[in-house]
């Protein structure tokens, strides 16, 4: 009986193990680690979508070029700031990747723009990609559709008050 538990236990481990693998799903380009490439579900009817994944450059400066999808007719770069209470989005011919360092395209910062979606991103879904870096060269990476996770709710406050004496 003690053996079958631990051929049991190992047999779970080696699954849980092999599940987080490919969760987290990683590629290279010369000396970029790409991270976890990911795009959002979108609405029937709608044309447009978002990307996001990691560059770790582990190497000398670089440079993200481009990117390309069979599921949409363009993917464009961008970089998203705030100027206020505005929110300024802007297309980039190339995303900087320093030497040593890591850069994240995410929600409200650099990400990648699917335009001219040719059907809607369903979550569990996963399509390739090229991206096109300077010095690394190409590298097709399968991107996974997957819904944000949800937000943390926050701790309820009393709200604060101001009082003239």
């Amino acid at each position: 009986m003690h053996t079958a538990f631990i051929r049991r236990w190992f047999a779970g481990t080696a699954l849980t193990l092999a599940t987080l693998v490919a969760s987290a799903h990683s590629y290279k380009a010369g000396s970029i680690d790409i991270e976890h490439p990911t795009a959002r579900p979108t609405a029937a009817g709608q044309s447009v979508g978002g990307g996001f994944l990691t560059l770790v450059n582990k190497g000398a400066a670089d440079r993200l070029l481009s990117a390309t999808t069979a599921v949409a007719a363009s993917v464009q770069m961008h970089s998203m700031s705030m100027d206020g209470n505005v929110m300024k989005m802007r297309q980039v011919d190339a995303i900087e990747l320093p030497s040593g360092q890591t850069v994240e395209l995410k929600p409200g910062s650099w990400h990648l723009m699917l335009m001219g979606l040719k059907a809607p991103l369903k979550a569990g879904d996963t399509f390739p990609m090229t991206l096109r870096f300077e010095k690394a060269g190409e590298v097709v990476v399968k991107v996974k559709v997957e819904s944000p996770e949800p937000a943390k709710a926050q701790p309820q406050r009393e709200p604060q008050h101001e009082h003239m004496h």
